[in-house]
């Protein structure tokens, strides 16, 4: 799978993102009702991760994750635990769910899927405009569940799916950092849409 890692930077110690969501688009015109038409194609990975999550193709998961793993494992090697990102819609099957699960298996990492839990639904991050409401839609929402059972600290890996203006990320970095069995906190998304 072709590739373009960028470092993404926020409150966390360090986070990359495989590729951009976007390779290109291409304006069309408008439709009868005035709205802009573009044709847009997605990079690799964003394809992928369309497939999973709105054709429900489970078999990206393996192209993912070993994607995720050959580009971006030697970043995260110090990591100690994995999770996922809490979804902002609920699925049935969760993709990243899934998907972060399968990176902790091929990193040979412990997987915890509810240390950082959503309490309240909220609207889609992806519909949201601006960074403060983003930020205000996430607070509250996001809580710690000490599912660590043992004492010690441990330098976290967060996985996502798509990566944005980051504050998603940055407000459960925020919430994790309270937690007191937390080292350093690294992200790792697949694309990134700016």
């Amino acid at each position: 799978m072709k590739v373009n890692i960028q470092k993404i930077e926020g409150s966390w110690k360090l986070g990359f993102v495989l590729d951009k969501h976007v390779d290109h688009s291409e304006f069309l015109g408008t439709d009868q009702f005035g709205h802009d038409q573009f044709d847009t194609v997605r990079t690799e990975v964003a394809e992928a991760i369309f497939q999973l999550k709105y054709r429900n193709d489970l078999s990206q998961i393996d192209v993912l994750s070993s994607a995720f793993v050959e580009n971006l494992g030697e970043f995260f090697k110090t990591a100690g635990l994995v999770i996922p990102m809490p979804p902002s819609k609920n699925r049935t099957v969760q993709p990243l769910t899934l998907l972060a699960k399968a990176v902790a298996k091929k990193l040979d990492k412990p997987f915890f899927e509810k240390i950082l839990v959503k309490n309240i639904t909220t609207s889609l991050m992806k519909d949201l405009v601006t960074k403060e409401d983003k930020e205000n839609a996430l607070k509250g929402a996001l809580s710690i569940n000490d599912e660590i059972t043992n004492d010690g600290k441990w330098d976290f890996l967060i996985i996502d799916d798509l990566y944005s203006s980051g504050t998603s990320l940055g407000v459960a970095t925020d919430i994790l950092k309270t937690y007191n069995k937390v080292n350093n906190i690294y992200v790792g998304a697949f694309s990134r849409t700016r």
